[in-house]
């Protein structure tokens, strides 16, 4: 049976933004599995993800305090449906992040992480997909604030979409 995964990161609440939208609550509780990559900024928004989401994999970011560095990992892992993967705020810089994360995470299938606020789906030389949602409320230089969906069954991932959030 496929599971519906969510990857979301950089949400920066209340920084960047008071809450966030509705279609991104609404994609949480349809998930099977919601990963996020960190920078949540308060324990609050750890709380809600926690209360609506089914399942949630959960790391903290460089905005991080103590608060959410006590309840939350650097890094995770994890292995849905034979498919294994691996999570973590900051990678470094983009030039080379392929080979530097493989070396890193030799057990992952999929690196999932945050950081730079910009959309990142790429496969190493020896097979790592490495998978950035961007950002839900901080667009940056990028066209629109992101999240990432998809679905993994039977060992494999699929359905990887990037979605433009849309302002409530």
């Amino acid at each position: 049976m496929p599971q519906r995964l969510l990857f979301v990161s950089d949400t920066h609440v209340p920084s960047r933004a008071r809450t966030l939208p509705s279609q991104l609550w609404a994609a949480v509780e349809n998930a099977d599995v919601v990963f996020h990559a960190g920078d949540w900024v308060t324990a609050a928004l750890l709380d809600e993800f926690e209360h609506r989401s089914r399942r949630l994999i959960a790391v903290y970011g460089n905005n991080d305090g103590p608060e959410l560095r006590r309840r939350l990992p650097e890094t995770a892992s994890v292995t849905l449906d034979g498919l294994r993967f691996a999570m973590v705020h900051e990678t470094g810089p983009a030039k080379d992040r392929e080979q530097r994360c493989e070396a890193l995470y030799p057990d992952a299938d999929v690196l999932v992480f945050g950081h730079s606020h910009i959309p990142w789906d790429t496969t190493g030389p020896g097979g790592l997909r490495l998978l950035n949602p961007g950002s839900p409320t901080d667009r940056r230089r990028q066209p629109a604030c992101t999240y990432l969906s998809a679905t993994v069954d039977a060992g494999l991932l699929a359905d990887v979409s990037l979605v433009e959030v849309q302002r409530d």
